[in-house]
């Protein structure tokens, strides 16, 4: 079955290099790959997939497993070399050690639908004094690469981790919280508590664009303009309700913004995510520049 899976790994990592495939093999996930890499004359130059198994049973002479993908793409854009990372939930299942189905477990996209309801927009309010700090965008973005596909013991995981994880990318930026123990208001973590805009992306959304005290940023129109450390929030539905975030890690040639994220564990990805499964045409931006306080 291992060995199965390797042979899988291999077969599809040739998908991705134009040279090397096939024009009757069909993998959706390399079609968007390259679909993607094309709009921003950019090529994969190399691909390693690995594979981690970490749910298996076996029932007669069948054996279902879930495991992790791990894809590593070399990736050139004019004179530039990058490394991009992207770790994928897989189900199959192997008859007599055979593989006769293999696909992507599809991960909610409504992060922190286990939490409550975030609040209105009307609830943010600005109690205290403003605080005085500056943002520190090279510890923000050297968290993101540490952890970017494990999760930090000091803090609670959740089910859909994004923002919790983009929220320590800010703490560890060192920019302030405020608001505890008002779950509805402010931003922070404070041992088994914390506020919906901590762990929600459409709360962490909607702080962002509302705050005036404490952590702070202000909305631009284009991704060209974000710095290191700055967020992306998600509504890949269109429907209003943002449901992912990221941090800007990196830029790539042509100073487009490059992300980490938790849930779909991914580090220095294109911005616009065209290439993921969650994707829809009406997915919506919203691009946010912290500001020093």
């Amino acid at each position: 079955m291992n060995k199965a899976l390797q042979q899988l790994f291999e077969f599809r990592a040739k998908h991705f290099i134009t040279s090397e495939r096939n024009a009757k093999d069909i993998f959706p996930k390399a079609e968007r790959k390259l679909e993607t890499m094309a709009k921003r004359s950019a090529e994969i130059v190399k691909v390693k997939v690995s594979g981690n198994i970490f749910e298996s049973n076996v029932e007669e002479e069948f054996e279902h497993v879930n495991y992790l993908a791990h894809y590593q793409f070399l990736i050139r854009q004019k004179d530039l070399l990058y490394m991009e990372e992207e770790v994928e939930e897989r189900t199959a299942k192997f008859y007599k050690g055979a593989l006769i189905m293999d696909e992507e477990i599809v991960l909610t996209a409504i992060e922190g639908s286990k939490e409550s309801s975030p609040l209105p927009r009307a609830a943010e309010e600005d109690n205290g004094d403003r605080i005085s700090y500056s943002y520190n965008r090279l510890k923000a973005v050297q968290y993101a690469e540490r952890w970017w596909n494990t999760y930090n013991p000091a803090y609670k995981k959740f089910e859909n981790n994004c923002t919790n994880y983009i929220s320590q990318c800010l703490r560890a930026g060192e920019a302030p919280m405020r608001g505890q123990p008002n779950r509805g208001t402010g931003w922070w973590y404070q041992h088994t508590n914390w506020s919906y805009s901590w762990a929600v992306a459409h709360s962490l959304k909607n702080y962002l664009n509302t705050s005036k005290s404490g952590l702070r940023a202000k909305q631009v129109s284009s991704p060209e303009q974000l710095l290191l450390g700055d967020i992306i929030c998600y509504d890949f539905e269109g429907d209003g309700r943002f449901n992912h975030n990221t941090i800007v890690t990196g830029k790539d040639a042509y100073g487009m913004p490059l992300v980490n994220a938790n849930t779909y564990n991914s580090r220095m990805r294109y911005w616009a995510y065209e290439d993921s499964s969650a994707y829809t045409p009406n997915i919506k931006y919203r691009f946010y520049t912290i500001v020093d306080g």
